[in-house]
Formats: structure tokens, sequence, C-alpha cells
């Protein structure tokens, strides 16, 4: 759900290179304008993506299982929570508003790239086990999210490995930070046999979503980085840097 930007900085290198369609425009190192134009174009025409250069659907992007809540099982309150089958839709309505640091010398400054995605929507199956006090549950259901007006920004660091006289990419951090107006949840099946609980239960989650959100983001965004930089290391580890770029001349 969260791997927002994952797909967008895969949409920026991948914008660049020479297997692209011809529709598609090749910027000079540092021209920021030409570069949020371009990466617009492929998000607007390419949500299938581009698989000759290894970028995958933008419209419907799959996520590994992944832990999102591991408490330490002792006191009178503990909870495990785990997501499979994990899909995020509306990438491909992402609009892109700043790319900054994709110069000659990536590694003189940090590489940012900002954008916004009206929606964000998030499905996966859980299965989340608790202990309160001296009551210990089990529960599997589905899970559906929508982020509205999600505003992220990643900032990444970066060196240069250097292969048959080419310069490649390899990112050593990511920060990535997201901002969102609204979250919306529900969780299906929490109370099978209890329907009104259900309904109670996830009506009281989405009148404290911000207490939620607070209390999750850091753990997301983890997974997200992760996500992301196995996602562009394949594209980076194929294209050279150089190569996804006009020549100065």
């Amino acid at each position: 759900m969260f791997y927002i930007l994952n797909f967008c900085y895969i949409i920026a290198i991948a914008t660049f290179c020479a297997a692209l369609p011809q529709n598609v425009t090749k910027c000079h190192f540092g021209d920021e304008k030409c570069l949020v134009d371009s990466i617009n174009f492929v998000i607007k025409h390419y949500r299938k993506g581009i698989p000759e250069i290894g970028l995958g659907p933008i419209d419907v992007v799959n996520i590994a299982d992944a832990p999102l809540i591991k408490s330490v099982h002792v006191g009178a309150f503990w909870l495990d929570v785990s997501l499979t089958n994990q899909a995020n839709y509306g990438f491909e309505n992402t609009t892109v508003t700043k790319v900054q640091g994709l110069a000659k010398d990536p590694t003189s400054q940090t590489i940012t790239i900002s954008g916004r995605i009206p929606s964000l929507v998030h499905r996966a199956d859980f299965s989340a086990s608790s202990h309160i006090w001296l009551v210990k549950m089990n529960m599997t259901g589905e899970a559906t999210s929508e982020f509205l007006n999600l505003m992220f920004t990643l900032k990444l660091k970066v060196i240069l490995d250097f292969r048959n006289n080419k310069r490649y990419l390899r990112i050593y951090e990511l920060t990535p930070s997201v901002e969102i107006d609204r979250w919306i949840i529900y969780l299906d099946g929490l109370f099978r046999e209890n329907m009104d609980m259900t309904i109670t239960l996830n009506r009281v989650i989405n009148e404290r979503w911000i207490e939620i959100w607070n209390e999750w983001e850091p753990k997301v965004l983890k997974i997200f980085a992760g996500v992301f930089l196995s996602m562009v290391k394949d594209i980076f580890d194929r294209i050279s840097y150089d190569d996804l770029f006009l020549p100065d001349d």
C-alpha cells in the first residue's frame, strides 16, 4: 500500500532509457522540467509498463507478503499483524511535481523526487493475533485501505559503480516521507460470527485514523523503502547512468 514511490522512481529511470518508445523524450542531465514532463508522460501513456526495460504495470502493483506489526509477547497487551496477497491500485494517476539531483554527477547532492496521488487503494489479506489481559484473539480477513491526496517525497543518496567503462547507479540510502489528507480503512471478517462488532470496530478505527497512522507510519515506510530498493535494483544494474540521458553536446 505504501510503496508509493517505488514505481515513481522506476519511471524516472525508465523514462530516459534508449530502448523506450520514440515518443518518450530523453533529457539532459539536471534538466528538471524535462525530467518531470517525461516521467509524467510515461505514467499517463504506459500504465501497463514497458517490459523491454523491466518496468512492470503501474495500474496494479503487487507487493510481497510482509509483517506489519510484530510485538514482543510479554505483558498484558501485544499485537501481531501480517499482510499477504497485497496489491496497490492508483499509481497510474500519479503526478510527479519535482525531480532534483539527477545531474552529471549524481553523487554531488541528494536526489529528490516528489509528487501527488489523488487516491491510492491498497488491498490485502490480513492475519492478526492479539492478547489483551486474559483474552487472546486470532483474526483473519480482507483489508482495504484508501489514502486520499497522498503527497510523497523520496530522498536518495547514491554511489557510482564502474563496469565495462560505464557508470552504474547504486542507492545506499533512501528516505521516504508521505503526507495524506485522509485514510479510509475497512477490515472485513474481523469477527465473522458478530457483524455488529466488526462494523463497530471499523467505525472506531476510521474515527481515530490519525492516531493509527501516526503509530504505523514508520513501520509502513520502512517496508516501502525495502520494496522500492528491490524494484529499482535490476534497472540500475542493467542500464548505465549515462545511457539514461542525452549527451552533453
